[in-house]
């Protein structure tokens, strides 16, 4: 579609959007956001008709890409058929979006409880690790996010998590692995994994592991950071889990359905968790969707006796029915295949190469099309291009880059210090060149900031 200009259509929804909407995670007087007049593919465009590539995949989760014509004409299907209806009963769409869910869950994740989005997910599985093991604590990483309602929120391990932690959650924290910024002085990957998995059991033998229902992972750290764990790492930590009886629950609402090249990043580690948590891309975000993959385990806890917990629109006959068409789509056409071969072929080769050529660029690291850029200012010490939680004129080296992106048509997902490419597990691979040369130009305002 190309792009037409409507500035006074623009105008309005602007002025609507700043009488009326909240939005999130910002100071409601200090953000300007943008108009947006349509999306197609791995394209949106504003109301002055410029186009962007959306190298941020809306918030991760597009990964058809917008307006996919197959998973549009499956909601339109569903809503001409049955719009709504209660949880309770069996529905064809929730039905067999359980059954294509569970069919490319690792292991025996057979039972799907679906919810509205990945927190609630996260709350969801949190409370069934209760009340399987009957203990209290919860164990999660630094360098995470979870989510944004309670629970989701004091699991998390950055900054957002502040303003909100109340120190009653239950909740302890430790360091996960991440040899670049490596909080156990180790040189190698080896290393990293060895001593991080140590630090972990140790955590857990001084808070009593009697006391400890689940330790809960992002398989990958997304907005964290995109940090793989080193080999043996989520298999040391299933261990961990079956030697105490700790329930492992693996977050994989961000790296889930394809965007890692895989169906699920537990794949590339060969591990099967106890409880795993998707939303995201399991729809392409067309219409809000989240649940929780259940082991046969957990799930016998409640053959008998009532889990106590529950959602309006739990399995909405509309989200399955855009699941069920976006997992059919993944298939026929390949996409996760695709994503895989993008990244292995394309992205990374890439990234290394402007690493070469611009110094602001420490590390990459990415697999799929989930890919992470960690900015520095000096190469030698590592030290961030901008201090941690920036933000005023301490983050300005972060927004001039993005800036840069943005004016060069394509919309960057930046973070703290980094700058993520996750763009469409479809992208093209024209689209994928001509976003990688448009990060390459904003990384040499970034390198203007260097020492």
């Amino acid at each position: 579609m190309t792009p037409q200009p409507h500035p006074r259509a623009g105008a309005a929804v602007k002025a609507a959007d700043r009488a009326h909407v909240f939005h999130s995670w910002s100071a409601q007087e200090l953000i300007d956001p943008l108009a947006v007049a349509g999306a197609e593919g791995s394209y949106f465009w504003d109301y002055d008709g410029k186009r962007y590539l959306d190298f941020s995949s809306g918030l991760v989760y597009t990964n058809i890409g917008y307006q996919h014509p197959k998973v549009v004409a499956a909601i339109q299907e569903q809503a001409a058929t049955m719009t709504t209806f209660a949880p309770a009963f069996a529905v064809e769409a929730r039905s067999e979006a359980a059954r294509l869910i569970a069919e490319r869950t690792p292991g025996d994740l057979d039972k799907i409880f679906f919810t509205n989005a990945g927190a609630d997910a996260v709350e969801h599985a949190v409370r069934m690790a209760r009340l399987h093991t009957g203990r209290p604590k919860v164990l999660s990483a630094y360098r995470s996010y979870h989510g944004g309602t309670q629970q989701a929120v004091n699991l998390t391990g950055d900054p957002r998590r502040w303003a909100s932690d109340s120190g009653t959650a239950g909740v302890v924290r430790f360091w996960a692995p991440f040899l670049y910024r490596s909080r156990f002085y180790a040189e190698t990957e080896e290393q990293e994994c060895a001593r991080a998995l140590e630090h972990l059991e140790t955590t857990i033998a001084f808070e009593g592991p009697a006391t400890v229902a689940a330790i809960v992972l992002e398989t990958i750290p997304g907005t964290a950071g995109i940090m793989l764990p080193p080999a043996g790492y989520l298999a040391g930590v299933r261990e961990i889990c079956d030697k105490y009886g700790i329930v492992f629950v693996l977050d994989e609402v961000m790296a889930g359905f394809g965007r890692t090249g895989t169906w699920f990043a537990a794949d590339l580690y060969d591990v099967v968790p106890d409880l795993m948590t998707f939303a995201k891309g399991v729809n392409s975000g067309y219409v809000p969707l989240g649940g929780v993959a259940i082991s046969g385990e957990i799930a016998a806890t409640f053959a008998e006796r009532p889990y106590p917990g529950g959602l309006t629109y739990s399995g909405h006959p509309l989200a399955c029915a855009a699941a069920v068409a976006t997992l059919t789509v993944m298939g026929e056409e390949g996409i996760v295949e695709h994503a895989a071969r993008l990244g292995t072929d394309v992205v990374g080769p890439a990234l290394r190469e402007l690493a070469e050529r611009h110094p602001s660029v420490g590390e990459v690291r990415g697999t799929g099309m989930f890919w992470a850029l960690e900015l520095v200012r000096n190469r030698e010490t590592r030290e961030p291009l901008v201090p941690y939680n920036a933000s005023g004129q301490a983050a300005t080296p972060m927004s001039a880059f993005a800036a840069s992106a943005k004016a060069h048509g394509v919309w960057p997902f930046v973070n703290m210090n980094r700058t993520h490419v996750v763009p469409p597990c479809n992208i093209s691979e024209a689209e994928l060149k001509e976003g990688l040369a448009v990060l390459d130009t904003a990384l040499s305002v970034a390198d203007e900031y260097t020492e």
